[in-house]
């Protein structure tokens, strides 16, 4: 039955609709996986939703109404800890909320679970989504299933999605929700050899979103196939009247649009990402791959992104502002931790004190000494100028260009155990936050091993709101490359 595990979403809800398996024996064995599992992916399990949710599948398709029933009712699926869940535990794997149990559902785990998903349970991740490796959870880091292979040391899963990223990988599950503000979902999706998607900033509702970054923060997946994220995609995309930034455009069925066809097409590989510390074997995948869309019949051109190397240092100023913003909600009164002192100045300061994780507590503090009165128009104001630019920058590249090719990370996953600054650990971001910045869609996939045997991979970037045709050149990729990477079994 751990077959069973190793199908992708198409092929269990293939399986399903022919009675090959029952939901409840596809939940059960992926029960049993979590309950076992040594990668710290899952800090809060939920078998007996999972079960509830598997029964019901089991009565819809012995109903056999095949075309009312979505292709992901039965999927067992894992829910990033940053998406409230009704009667659930949600932390954000931090201290602060260590206890939370939201009253109410996020907007797209209510439409994964309303289209019969299978929530197994709650995923690890970076406090409160700061971080690239999953070394920040208040609940322990998160391992990768993939090891180097000269002295068999452990790495990172990358972060923040990093328990969503390492549940896929390990077959703990089919699909898992993971959220995006700088690459969250891609990075970590890279360094375990999986997909990893973001839609286009406000194809997903943020209601229910724990908020780090309100301007950046989007919902995004990670799956094993580029088909399994477009199912993912078009189940949690869509208006959402609850979320002021969630965008009325229809939602159009993606997977529809994955035919492989990609000629005429024009893709373009931006001078700025070939910048210093980008590893040689990622530089040959990125070449080869560019040879491989020219033979399918998409026309590869230079372009230029000439801002892009403003890209870092905007980005940690204005999630870090946004987030000093953000967090000051939490403060021992309303909910969560709460450290009580005889003066109520005091009892802010020792609950934040002890709440907060180091990474989080340096964030706002940057933050707010970027938003003070002093420094306001110095350094907040004059980011998001430079945002604009580089929003600029892609606006103008898509009017002769159709998609953009880039890597998803400058180096394979490090080392478990080591410990780069946090200026090394902002750069792994390089190639993702210019994206983010932008609101543009964006997919990662993995292309090949790197001499240690750790995965590396690409990500194409689209323009607004083609997510579809996005997908499509995804898929060529992924077929193409589809015989140089195998996840470990």
């Amino acid at each position: 039955m751990n077959e069973l595990r190793k199908l992708s979403i198409a092929q269990m809800h293939n399986g399903l609709k022919q009675r090959s398996f029952s939901a409840v024996e596809l939940i059960e064995v992926h029960i049993n996986a979590v309950e076992n599992e040594k990668l710290n992916a899952f800090i809060t399990k939920t078998p007996e939703i999972a079960i509830k949710a598997a029964k019901t599948a089991d009565e819809r398709f012995s109903q056999q109404k095949d075309s009312t029933i979505s292709p992901l009712m039965g999927i067992p699926v894992g829910v990033k800890d940053l998406f409230c869940t009704k009667g659930v535990k949600t932390t954000a794997c931090s201290k602060m909320l260590e206890n939370f149990i939201p009253t109410y559902e996020s907007t797209v785990s209510d439409l994964l679970l309303k289209s019969g998903a299978a929530m197994l349970g709650k995923l690890n991740m970076d406090e409160f989504a700061m971080g690239s490796a999953n070394i920040n959870s208040y609940f322990g880091p998160v391992e990768n299933v993939w090891v180097r292979k000269s002295d068999g040391e452990k790495v990172v899963p990358g972060g923040s999605s990093g328990g969503s990223a390492a549940s896929v990988a390990g077959f703990l599950c089919a699909g898992a929700l993971g959220s995006d503000t700088g690459g969250s979902v891609r990075q970590p999706a890279a360094y375990c050899g999986v997909v990893g998607a973001k839609p286009t900033y406000g194809r997903c509702s943020r209601f229910g979103m724990i908020a780090f970054a309100s301007s950046l923060d989007q919902a995004g997946v990670i799956t094993r196939s580029v088909s399994d994220s477009a199912l993912m995609l078009e189940t949690i995309c869509g208006y959402d009247n609850k979320d002021s930034t969630s965008s009325e455009r229809p939602v159009p069925r993606f997977s529809n649009f994955i035919n492989g066809d990609i000629k005429g097409r024009r893709i373009g590989i931006p001078k700025e990402y070939r910048m210093d510390g980008i590893s040689e074997e990622i530089i040959y995948h990125w070449e080869k791959v560019s040879s491989d869309l020219k033979e399918n019949g998409a026309e590869v051109v230079d372009i230029t992104l000439p801002h892009t190397k403003y890209a870092i240092p905007v980005y940690y100023l204005i999630c870090s502002a946004e987030a000093s913003s953000n967090l000051a909600r939490y403060d021992g009164v309303r909910y969560g931790l709460r450290v009580n002192a005889d003066i109520l100045e005091e009892m802010y300061s020792l609950t934040r004190a002890e709440g907060f994780g180091k990474e989080v507590k340096r964030r706002i503090l940057i933050g707010a000494y970027a938003l003070s009165s002093g420094h306001y128009n110095e350094y907040y104001e004059k980011a998001q100028c430079i945002r604009a630019l580089i929003r600029n920058d892609f606006i103008k590249a898509f009017e002769r260009i159709d998609y953009i090719l880039v890597p998803s990370a400058p180096t394979e996953a490090f080392g478990l155990n080591e410990k780069p600054d946090p200026l090394i650990m902002c750069i792994n971001d390089v190639f993702t936050v210019p994206a983010s910045l932008a609101g543009l869609p964006a997919i990662s996939v993995p292309v090949g091993l790197s001499n240690e045997g750790l995965p590396l991979a690409l990500q194409v970037i689209g323009n607004y709101y083609d997510e579809a045709g996005m997908l499509n050149v995804a898929s060529v990729i992924e077929q193409n490359c589809s015989r140089i990477i195998k996840l470990n079994s």
